[in-house]
């Protein structure tokens, strides 16, 4: 990619007004491999600009019109499908064939999701069947900010920009600093794939500069960002007076609640889940509350699949785990470890420092605490590394309590073969997300969470209902049979 430094506004790719130098490292190495340009208030501008004179046309293109675009840049995602792969797990970190197989992956099935939930979806609909003069439409909201993280790029790129493009929206894209390639090629796909001019917008940058001025500007009628519940809050605040719709998706200290009863694997890929993607998903189950009867066997059993999880370099085939982002987050799961130790948590796999073999690059152990209680702070903040938390409990109740004894409220998981306790516990778990036995959601399921994990939905129709704005008539004519 040779355009490195340029931002893509209103259907071409431009030069900053006001932009800085930001390398891009690459995780594994410590090494600058690209150069991107941060941009200031005057890009946000230019970018909201395009956007807000795109919005007019846009908004009334017909779903066939947006159907036939969101069908045209699958097409070419998928041409381009290992491409990404290989940039996200470049700039991030993710070893390489879980970045092409789950890290982009995730982008060609939220594409896939979201043109047949537009294909399903009535933006004209009759209030109830004896209301003929009454009609509830669904239009765009108009111009939105995105904001996206670094850990699952394409992930969360693709649950913004796409429901945005199928409900009539224009939007301005500003990914994570820390991954901003795989954005800039999303761009390109976009563009290859006919998007109009002003429709969509990229301005690389940080918080404080482009994510300020997005979340503050007055022609911005809508903030999603995916990210920490810190930067959730001020994006909020700063968008208080203009009154814009703010839909956030925030962290998360899941709770893994194994019951005596759980099949005989379910410690070891509690513990493989909280380990993917270096530890580095919100919705990681990154404390394990396990049934005393069972605990002591699930402590060992937790040591050895963390003994025997491997860690190498993101480039390298195979499964394993890779780096952490870059050395502000080393240094802060590094730091958390310590206090984990500290604290008096049994310390049964891993540790401080990188593993065995690798001097350099963002790696770390993945590390394994028993005995923990729900004071302490590795119980009670997101890590976001390699990092599983362990706890006994003795009732169905004490479990629920632990679990929902936490600022956060993202994804809880259940693990029991009774299947009447396993629907109890859903129900009482304050989570936006409940997985039960391994068993994942199926996809255009919401995603998002209770409390501080944030206030929104992303995915399905519940993704396209955060773009929308309804409007209710009364006293319409009915169509002519």
């Amino acid at each position: 990619m040779n355009n490195t430094k340029q931002f893509y506004i209103d259907g071409a790719w431009v030069d900053p007004i006001a932009g800085t130098d930001f390398d891009v490292i690459n995780p594994s190495t410590e090494e600058s491999y690209a150069t991107i340009s941060l941009g200031g208030e005057a890009d946000s501008n230019a970018a909201i600009a395009a956007a807000k004179s795109a919005f007019g046309s846009w908004a009334l293109s017909t779903k066939a019109e947006r159907l036939e675009l969101m069908e045209s840049i699958l097409d070419v995602y998928m041409r381009r499908s290992d491409e990404m792969g290989e940039t996200i797990s470049r700039e991030m970190g993710a070893p390489i064939d879980m970045s092409k197989m789950a890290q982009s992956g995730t982008g060609s099935a939220h594409i896939k999701t979201f043109i047949r939930t537009l294909k399903g979806f009535e933006f004209e609909r009759e209030l109830r069947d004896n209301t003929p003069n009454d009609r509830i439409i669904y239009e765009p909201i108009g111009v939105c900010g995105l904001i996206t993280p670094w850990n699952w790029p394409m992930n969360q790129i693709a649950l913004k920009v796409m429901p945005a493009l199928a409900t009539g929206c224009t939007m301005i894209l500003k990914p994570s600093e820390q991954s901003p390639l795989s954005g800039m090629l999303f761009a390109d796909i976009l563009h290859e794939a006919g998007v109009p001019a002003g429709v969509f917008n990229l301005v690389n940058g940080d918080g404080p500069g482009v994510g300020t001025s997005l979340s503050g500007h007055k022609d911005v009628d809508m903030i999603s960002f995916t990210g920490s519940t810190r930067a959730g809050t001020a994006i909020s605040k700063n968008a208080a007076d203009t009154l814009k719709r703010v839909s956030l998706e925030l962290g998360g200290k899941g709770a893994n609640i194994v019951f005596a009863d759980a099949a005989e694997n379910a410690v070891q890929q509690g513990v493989a889940r909280c380990f993917n993607n270096t530890g580095q998903s919100c919705n990681a189950p990154t404390r394990m509350l396990v049934e005393r009867s069972r605990y002591d066997e699930a402590v060992e059993q937790a040591k050895a699949q963390a003994d025997a999880t491997a860690v190498d370099l993101a480039s390298k085939e195979g499964r394993h785990i890779g780096p952490l982002v870059n050395a502000l987050q080393f240094e802060k799961v590094q730091g958390l470890i310590d206090v984990g130790i500290k604290e008096g948590a049994r310390l049964v796999a891993g540790g401080l420092g990188r593993p065995e073999g690798l001097n350099r690059g963002y790696f770390t152990r993945p590390t394994v605490f028993a005995d923990c209680n729900n004071d302490m702070r590795i119980m009670r903040e997101e890590v976001f590394g390699p990092v599983l938390s362990m706890m006994p409990f003795d009732s169905e109740e004490e479990a629920v309590a632990i679990a929902n004894d936490t600022d956060y409220g993202l994804t809880n998981y259940v693990q029991t073969t009774d299947g009447e306790k396993a629907n109890r516990m859903a129900r009482k778990l304050r989570s936006g997300m409940v997985d039960m036995n391994g068993q994942a959601r199926s996809a255009g399921a919401p995603f998002g969470g209770y409390k501080q994990s944030g206030n929104g939905r992303e995915g399905g129709e519940w993704g396209m209902d955060e773009f929308l704005e309804v409007k209710a008539i009364g006293g319409w004519f009915p169509e002519s049979a």
